[in-house]
């Protein structure tokens, strides 16, 4: 029990390291790159954004927790008892399965985030309950990727750690589907648009949700619900496209003259 506790305990300081160091990566990039979004000169601004980022942070760090610890739980039933399909044998399964196995997690937790985040934006009370906190964020920053209410980050973070006892998976696989949801999660939430628009407007981004495509949620709330992929946003017809104005920011901003 001690050794379980110890490493429910690692996984949240984990989980909560992940998030400061990629979101704080993320927000201090914006800072030099948008400085127009995340260092308004007028201090008004600038003290409600400072506030907001308080928010967004505290509210993260309780998800973080709640995150850390159905995670801790599987990493020690893994190390202890191999009862997870968990492997670090690459021999064990063909190596073409690692990146099948890597989508099939990344699919089934944006399935799960559409519905469940659809759900949550059709019931009023579910809303208020436990979606209203992520969307306090007008408009969201980088440190907004896990600013949940613990109801809402209760309903989520069970899901890829059951994943690992169906699905099998090698451990650095496995890592990589953590720091994709990290990466999704925080550039998706940025407020201006990392990839290039010629991706946002091609292939890529009819397929792959990035912040133009987010950013109309938190903008209209009623559509674009998904996570990774717009697959279930154009099946249902909840797609409302992407944002006008982050793309039209992204073309003012590589048009500006650089810097000598």
């Amino acid at each position: 029990m001690t050794a379980l506790i110890i490493t429910a305990l690692a996984m949240c300081l984990i989980v909560a390291a992940r998030y400061l160091a990629i979101s704080g990566l993320f927000a201090w990039t914006s800072r030099k790159v948008r400085p127009d979004v995340y260092a308004p000169t007028d201090p008004k601004k600038a003290a409600r954004l400072a506030k907001q980022i308080r928010r967004e942070i505290s509210w993260s760090l309780l998800s973080a927790v709640i995150y850390g610890l159905p995670s801790g739980i599987v990493a020690h039933l893994w190390v202890t008892q191999g009862l997870t399909r968990i492997y670090t044998d690459v021999s064990a399964m063909p190596l073409w399965w690692i990146p099948v196995s890597i989508f099939l997690f990344l699919a089934a937790h944006d399935a799960w985030f559409y519905w469940t985040h659809r759900a949550m934006h059709h019931w009023p009370a579910l809303f208020r309950a436990a979606h209203a906190v992520h969307h306090e964020s007008r408009p969201p920053t980088a440190w907004a990727a896990m600013a949940f209410h613990p109801w809402e980050a209760i309903s989520a973070a069970w899901l890829i750690p059951a994943l690992t006892f169906i699905i099998p998976i090698h451990a650095y696989a496995l890592m990589a589907v953590l720091l994709i949801a990290t990466f999704f999660g925080v550039t998706n939430h940025m407020g201006w648009e990392i990839f290039p628009r010629s991706w946002v407007e091609g292939w890529f981004g009819r397929h792959v949700i990035s912040a133009s495509h987010h950013h109309v949620h938190h903008e209209r709330y009623q559509s674009n619900y998904g996570l990774y992929f717009r697959f279930w946003d154009k099946l249902c017809s909840t797609d409302r496209g992407l944002s006008d104005d982050l793309l039209a920011a992204k073309t003012r901003v590589s048009a500006a003259p650089q810097p000598q």
